[in-house]
């Protein structure tokens, strides 16, 4: 009987005969190509999210995305530039819409995580700055589990609701202008009546040597003149104030631009000397008409006195010239106001530009202006240092005889 040896069999010769290692091989390839296929999908979510983030901060708006608890969870990059610390993330949402309250159901926020779409508008006012506007649109996210987040859309939209106060203000004005017109015809009248009985009593002075000689009437005269000058003075400014108001109907003719300018000048005399501001005149005697629109050069030198006026705060000086040159009439208007910033020069001529208050000034003047020289064959130039006062200059074809 032959003797059976026995063999020692390591873990390897054991993992052969039975098998295992292919076993081992095919599990390892397995792995390897789940492991391929997880490396491929999570370089597809990192491209979408990438992609997503991207759309996200292209958005023009502010935008930011509140938790279900009504904490700020995302933001994009304009958020800061609107509110840089109300929009943190893991600010509560009260701090942006209700700072006083704890809760409040008005704030959208809260709302949309009831499930509801709200769209506001609201100012924001920070101390030495301007107010500015906001629009804001929150609709809800809902979630796996049953919540909703609150996405939040934020515009600023300060310029267009100033040009709309502008615009509510010019409307107000031009009504303002409609009522005053009518007012200037019924106060012609009655200044027509006491100018023409004013005439009358100088004329019986004149016609009878005993009036002259009554005691009794003794400075009469004297009276009768000042009542005479100061009508004919108040039906001149409301002459001016119905030329200024005439509608034009855009075509041209012979002008006197003198004439035209001391029209103007009647009606903001007032605003010179109650904000004791000088008006020297430096006018050319016999200057040739220009072929103008009187209408729409009345706007223009109304619009360029009005704004040498503003520029100038405390007392100053307005100065006025006119003369030809160049086969051109030529109006200067400089004042000792604060100038304009060079970076501003090339802006004047857009319309609602303006460094006013709404109320003080629409931004429309020198747009208009700017059209209304244009349209005449004209030009108007604009020279100024800021601290140094603005120099305006208006030139107009003469009239060819």
């Amino acid at each position: 009987m032959k003797k059976i040896l026995r063999t020692p069999v390591d873990a390897a010769s054991l993992d052969r005969l039975l098998g295992l290692e292919s076993s081992k091989i095919g599990f390892y390839s397995e792995v390897k190509q789940k492991i391929q296929e997880l490396e491929t999908a999570n370089l597809g979510l990192r491209a979408k999210s990438s992609e997503l983030q991207a759309v996200f901060d292209s958005i023009s708006d502010g935008v930011a995305i509140y938790d279900s608890r009504g904490y700020v969870q995302h933001r994009n990059h304009i958020c800061p530039r609107m509110f840089p610390v109300d929009t943190l993330v893991g600010r509560p949402c009260r701090q942006l819409f209700h700072p006083e309250q704890t809760h409040s159901a008005d704030c959208p926020v809260e709302r949309a995580l009831q499930g509801e779409s709200v769209q506001i508008s609201f100012t924001s006012t920070v101390p030495g700055m301007e107010t500015r506007y906001y629009d804001a649109t929150v609709t809800p996210i809902a979630d796996l589990n049953g919540k909703n987040r609150a996405l939040l859309f934020l515009r600023d939209v300060s310029d267009r609701r100033t040009q709309e106060l502008q615009l509510m203000q010019a409307e107000k004005m031009s009504g303002i202008g409609v009522l005053a017109a009518g007012v200037a015809h019924e106060i012609n009248n009655p200044l027509t009546s006491v100018a023409g009985y004013a005439e009358a009593l100088l004329r019986r002075f004149r016609d009878d040597p005993g009036l002259v000689q009554d005691p009794r009437l003794d400075g009469f005269q004297k009276y009768l003149d000042v009542i005479m000058r100061e009508t004919y003075r108040c039906k001149g400014i409301i002459d001016s104030l119905l030329s200024f108001s005439r509608k034009s109907d855009g075509s041209v003719g012979r002008v006197d631009l003198n004439h035209v300018l001391q029209e103007v000048l009647e009606l903001v005399r007032h605003k010179s000397r109650y904000e004791q501001i000088e008006i020297k005149e430096e006018l050319q005697e016999n200057l040739p008409p220009v072929l103008s629109d009187g209408a729409g050069l009345r706007q223009v030198l109304m619009n360029l006195l009005l704004n040498a006026h503003q520029a100038i705060q405390g007392a100053g000086t307005v100065e006025i010239a006119t003369f030809n040159e160049a086969e051109m009439g030529v109006i200067r208007i400089k004042d000792s106001g604060c100038g304009i910033p060079p970076e501003q020069l090339a802006q004047i001529w857009n319309p609602f530009f303006t460094t006013k208050t709404v109320g003080q000034g629409l931004g429309l003047g020198l747009a208009i202006s700017y059209n209304i020289i244009q349209r005449q064959g004209g030009e108007i130039q604009v020279e100024s240092q800021q601290g140094e006062g603005a120099t305006f200059t208006v030139r107009l074809p003469l009239c060819q005889n």
